[in-house]
C-alpha cells in the first residue's frame, strides 16, 4: 500500500514539474518565484494551510503524541505546538512586511544581500541539514 501512495506522489511530482516549466516560459517576472509556487497566486488561507501543513507533518505529531503519553513527562512537556505556534506570530508580525516589500522569495535573501553568496552558502548549510534529519525523522516514522 505504501508503494502506491509513493507512485502517486511521484506521479504529481513529475505532472507539477511540467506544469510549472510551462507557466515559467510564459512568465516574464520572477522565475524562482513560479518554480515556488508554481505560478499560483496563492491567497491568505491557502498560505495559512500551506504553512500549517508544512509546519505540522509526521514527525511534530508523532513527537507530540509520545511526549503526552510518556507517564514521566506528559503534557507540560510538549512544546513544539506552543513554539511553533509562537514562531510563526513573531515571524508574520516583524519579518512578512520588510521582507514582502523588497520581494524577497526565501529567508536567506536579506543575508545573500548583506553578506553575498559566499556567506550565504555557509549559512545555508545548517538549513540544509536540518531539513535533511527532517525528512529521516519522516521517514523513520513511515515505517511504523
Amino acid at each position: 500500500m505504501a508503494e502506491c501512495f509513493y507512485i502517486i506522489v511521484l506521479g504529481t511530482g513529475i505532472w507539477a514539474s511540467r506544469k510549472s516549466k510551462r507557466e515559467e516560459k510564459k512568465c516574464s517576472g520572477n522565475r524562482s518565484e513560479v518554480a515556488m509556487v508554481g505560478g499560483r497566486n496563492l491567497n491568505v488561507y491557502v498560505s495559512i494551510f500551506t504553512m500549517t501543513a508544512t509546519w505540522v507533518g509526521g514527525g511534530y505529531i508523532m513527537g507530540s503524541a509520545e511526549m503526552v503519553y510518556n507517564p514521566t513527562k506528559g503534557l507540560v512537556w510538549t512544546v513544539a505546538p506552543l513554539a511553533f505556534s509562537m514562531t510563526l506570530i513573531i515571524g508574520a508580525l516583524f519579518f512578512v512586511k520588510p521582507m514582502r516589500s523588497k520581494n524577497y522569495v526565501t529567508l536567506m535573501d536579506p543575508f545573500q544581500e548583506k553578506y553575498g553568496n559566499k556567506v550565504s552558502a555557509v549559512l545555508f548549510i545548517p538549513a540544509l541539514i536540518g531539513d535533511i534529519l527532517w525528512i529521516a525523522c519522516i521517514l523513520g516514522l513511515l515505517d511504523c
